[in-house]
């Protein structure tokens, strides 16, 4: 009995979390609103300890901004489609990862100006995610985890 109430406590504690929402300073909102001012669908989330994240979308497409607290942007990660991507990419993915499909594409650019490309292939149930720099040079390779994959079939269902 004393293990289910110690259960239930932690999952009532866990809802709570998910459901609280992320208080951003108002430089960090102010900044947000001067460079996107007819975003829509805008959610926040708290990045690391000093950094606030948006996802939204903008002119149709969709957009991941970083901000600092004192307002300053940090990275923008905005979709594109696979067309958009520098043309060394896909022969890259075909070549090192045969049978994976590009099933998302994103267009990075830094602080400093610096553009990066990041794609999400995907084979069966495995996902990856790699990055290339601004002519397509590939720079990093991250597996994504197999649990993530799992929840998002039996959300499916």
């Amino acid at each position: 009995m004393k293990s289910m109430f110690v259960l239930i406590t932690a999952l009532l504690f866990s809802f709570t979390l998910c459901g609280q929402e992320v208080k951003v300073p108002k430089e960090v909102k102010s900044s947000f609103e001067k460079l996107y001012p007819k975003a829509s669908d805008v959610k926040w989330e708290k990045e690391k300890q000093s950094e606030y994240e948006a996802g939204f979308k903008n002119d149709g497409k969709n957009i991941s901004v970083v901000f600092d607290n004192d307002g300053n942007l940090k990275e923008t990660e905005t979709s594109i489609r696979v067309t958009e991507l520098p043309k060394p990419i896909a022969p890259y993915i075909d070549k090192k990862h045969a049978g994976f499909n590009i099933t998302g594409a994103y267009k990075i650019v830094d602080d400093k100006g610096k553009v990066t490309f990041e794609t999400e292939i995907t084979k069966d149930k495995e996902t990856k995610e790699l990055k290339f720099d601004q002519y397509g040079k590939h720079i990093s390779k991250k597996e994504m985890k197999k649990e993530k994959n799992e929840k998002e079939e039996k959300e499916k269902e």
